[in-house]
């Protein structure tokens, strides 16, 4: 059944992993029209990409856990439908309140589809093809981050914002069909464990208290910070102790492999998520282009980290991850780095060559990380293993989008966007790019320190 199910696996994980990031990037397009609308500012304006992230971030490792304990196959045809749904709800909100508590919604339903997804690839294919197929599947996540700027801001441009979440009702459906018509199976190797309900309450009230309290850092947001903090210190005591574990904290203490692959991936979501937030609002506010104009400029990133991971993927599976991922992230520190340069008389065409800087970098980042992760554990922790990654990601993300709120609350203040004084916004984006940068060269050598993976897996073989 394994062998069967590789390529229709792989084609409905490779179609959703084009879906979800499609709608993010072409939201980001949006949000200066949903400003407009909704009259909010950078701040609130942030919620709307936060929100989403945030839920994922929360929901991932439980969900995860779920599909290792319940079928992955289950879960992640959940996924599809309850992220359908919100999306529908989504193109109907009247307020910014509940544009952004929908897109919470959503974010919900896109946690069992990434905590399942990958899982279930790296449960078809065996370790001498999981670079090929994970590096097609990152590729489909950077068509999607390519398309999405585009063709969202043609959407925006001539049907109105709300067209961006209308669209993803069809493709919902398709992907329903494909799973209930052509996929069968069900992985499911920690079938009979018991679910961590207590690990699952201290891990998402730890993150909510962060993600909320971050931004308002200098104000009553610290002490909120401050629990999460000590929430997640908490959590991991927990983990330490319980029998079933929510996340086997063990595998950061004991594989050297996952712990600093993840901790990368911390840090390059942390430095980089933020990036086609803030390059949205700088192409639309102080350059003055249409939504339509700034999501072509936009797409040239992803369209060069699609074109990368395959190769990279690849490459993983003969050269050591760390070698490939750690050059990735050397491309993009510097990416980041002339993007602090950023000033009204900035040429498009400079903004596009760093996009292409960046794209690469990303590009050869991530694939070969992924495949690091993946094939650094067993079996029957591939779910908790994929959603651990995806909540290094997301919540990166959301450490990302809360240090761009921070500068911009603090240098620009809370005013609607078309009202900030111009020297003040680019100030903040350069603020921005600077700590961004700083991230990014941190995360290098977290990526270096990983060890080699291939070596290990040699090693185990021949005892």
């Amino acid at each position: 059944m394994t062998a069967d199910a590789r390529g229709p696996v792989l084609f409905v994980a490779t179609l959703t992993a084009f879906v979800t990031p499609f709608m993010a990037s072409s939201v980001n397009i949006a949000l200066p029209t949903i400003g407009r609308e909704f009259q909010a500012d950078a701040v609130l304006l942030s919620w709307v990409a936060t929100g989403y992230i945030l839920a994922a971030a929360v929901f991932l490792l439980p969900f995860g856990r779920l599909g290792d304990l319940y079928g992955r196959r289950r879960l992640f045809v959940r996924g599809i439908l309850s992220y359908t749904a919100a999306s529908a709800l989504c193109g109907l909100a009247p307020t910014a309140g509940w544009l952004i508590a929908l897109r919470a919604l959503q974010g919900a339903g896109a946690a069992m589809i990434f905590g399942t997804g990958m899982a279930m690839l790296t449960s078809v294919f065996p370790p001498g093809e999981r670079g090929k197929a994970l590096g097609l599947n990152v590729a489909a996540t950077y068509i999607g981050l390519a398309v999405g700027p585009s063709l969202g801001g043609v959407l925006t441009h001539h049907f109105g914002w709300r067209s961006l979440f209308l669209v993803n009702i069809p493709l919902g459906l398709t992907i329903t069909i494909l799973l209930a018509r052509r996929i069968r199976g069900e992985w499911a190797e920690a079938r009979g464990e018991r679910f961590d309900l207590l690990g699952t309450f201290l891990l998402s009230g730890s993150l909510c208290l962060l993600m909320v309290g971050f931004p308002q850092i200098g104000g009553s947001g610290g002490w909120l910070a401050l629990l999460g903090t000590v929430g997640l210190g908490i959590f991991v005591a927990w983990e330490w102790r319980v029998a079933y574990p929510l996340l086997d904290v063990r595998l950061f203490a004991e594989n050297p492999v996952f712990a600093f692959s993840n901790l990368a991936a911390l840090i390059n979501y942390s430095a980089t998520f933020a990036v086609t937030f803030l390059l949205s609002l700088y192409l639309q506010i102080p350059k003055a282009l249409t939504p339509q104009g700034a999501g072509l400029v936009l797409m040239v990133q992803p369209a060069m980290m699609a074109l990368c991971s395959p190769f990279a993927g690849r490459l993983s599976d003969r050269v050591e991850p760390r070698t490939v991922a750690s050059t990735g992230m050397a491309f993009t520190a510097a990416g980041l780095a002339i993007l602090t340069s950023l000033t009204t008389e900035t040429s498009l065409a400079f903004v596009v060559a760093t996009l292409v800087i960046l794209g690469v970098g990303f590009g050869l980042f991530s694939s070969p990380n992924t495949n690091a992760v993946m094939s650094s554990v067993d079996r029957r922790v591939y779910g908790v293993a994929s959603a651990t990654l995806g909540t290094m990601r997301l919540t990166g993300q959301m450490v990302s989008m809360g240090i761009a709120s921070l500068i911009f609350a603090l240098v620009v203040g809370r005013v609607p966007l078309n009202m900030a004084e111009p020297a003040a916004f680019l100030k903040s984006l350069r603020i921005a790019f600077a700590v961004c940068t700083a991230l990014c060269c941190a995360g290098i050598f977290a990526s270096l320190a990983r060890g080699r993976l291939h070596s290990a897996k040699a090693e185990e073989r021949c005892g």
